[in-house]
């Protein structure tokens, strides 16, 4: 597997930005898609997880009400919508791809087992 996160930029605070995540191969729609993110000096965290067919979404709390995560298995691609972006979520973001169950992958929410793409950087002024 494959992936090619892009979608990243310079924002000020209060403005949206959609990141996309690209895999590659004919796997995608069985593939638990997670976003995290890496702040300078910061432990990588957890963002968000969707599901195989996008019906379940797993949010961290720092983001929930203003992230989304849709999913077009058509398109082989899982998005972030992030809305009333703030200084806080300046990181570099990074996708990653798991085989195996939604629930228990997204909520231990450390990402382990998976597959990742290059991150793309979000920075986010006052």
């Amino acid at each position: 597997v494959q992936l090619q996160a892009s979608g990243g930029g310079l924002v000020q605070a209060g403005d949206s930005l959609r990141l996309s995540c690209a895999a590659s191969g004919r796997t995608f729609s069985s593939l638990v898609i997670g976003w995290f993110r890496q702040a300078p000096g910061n432990e990588r965290e957890f963002v968000a997880a969707v599901s195989q067919s996008g019906s379940d979404t797993y949010y961290t709390d720092a983001v929930k009400g203003r992230f989304t995560m849709p999913r077009d298995n058509a398109k082989n691609t899982v998005y972030l919508q992030m809305n009333s972006l703030k200084p806080e979520d300046t990181a570099v973001y990074y996708c990653a791809a798991y085989f195996g169950g939604f629930f228990g992958w997204a909520s231990r929410n450390k990402g382990g087992d998976a597959y990742w793409g290059q991150g793309t950087q979000v920075t986010v002024s006052s």
